[in-house]
């Protein structure tokens, strides 16, 4: 174990606490970025498949009753299509739900360290304690950098929503390729953004100094 480690493995009160959150956050976003993979994968094939179905549509001036005498197999494939682009769909919905799921518990993470900085200002007045809970930070630079994470990931979500609402909807292939990069490379979520995370872990000694 190392010294850091050891120096935080019995503490208490509001120290554990923000330790506890710390590491929460670390796991949150990592399940995010599971998804944020898992669903860039789908609403490439949702891409795909409309691509594909802009491809194999019949000329403007064929009626649905000489199509489906001409191209039976077509049409048949058309419906076939249709069926896999909505599992295509309801799994991205599904991955987006999961996502709102996350930061519901951010916001819940951002409620608890909220508290904290609530209490303390309680017990020593409104600049806190004067003594750092773990390395350096007192409990207002917790509570800022939760605050920081919270709205980048709140942020992210909003557009992946409306990602989801267009994806399928959009027949522009180039307003495609923009969807899928920015689901992609999640703009809301800037490399600022991890260095947060990694601050708070270093600080609450899940990372080594």
């Amino acid at each position: 174990m190392s010294s850091s480690n050891t120096k935080f493995s019995a503490i208490t009160g509001s120290a554990r606490k923000i330790k506890d959150n710390a590491a929460d956050w670390h796991n949150l976003m990592l399940k995010w970025e599971k998804l944020n993979d898992d669903g860039f994968q789908f609403a490439t094939n949702i891409v795909n498949m409309r691509n594909s179905q802009r491809d194999q549509q019949p000329p403007d001036d064929f009626s649905p009753a000489s199509a489906c005498q001409m191209f039976p197999s077509a049409v048949q494939q058309q419906a076939a299509g249709a069926a896999e682009l909505q599992d295509e769909c309801s799994r991205l919905q599904a991955v987006v739900d999961r996502m709102v799921v996350i930061v519901a518990k951010m916001e819940h993470l951002m409620s608890v360290q909220q508290g904290i900085q609530d209490l303390e200002e309680f017990q020593f007045g409104p600049e806190g304690r004067t003594l750092p809970l773990c390395h350096s930070w007192k409990t207002k630079e917790f509570e800022e950098s939760s605050r920081v994470l919270l709205a980048a990931f709140s942020q992210e979500l909003k557009l992946k929503q409306v990602i989801l609402q267009e994806l399928a909807h959009t027949a522009d292939a180039d307003l495609h390729m923009v969807y899928l990069s920015c689901w992609l490379h999640q703009p809301f979520i800037p490399a600022q953004t991890r260095l947060a995370l990694e601050a708070l872990l270093l600080e609450t000694g899940h990372r080594s100094l």
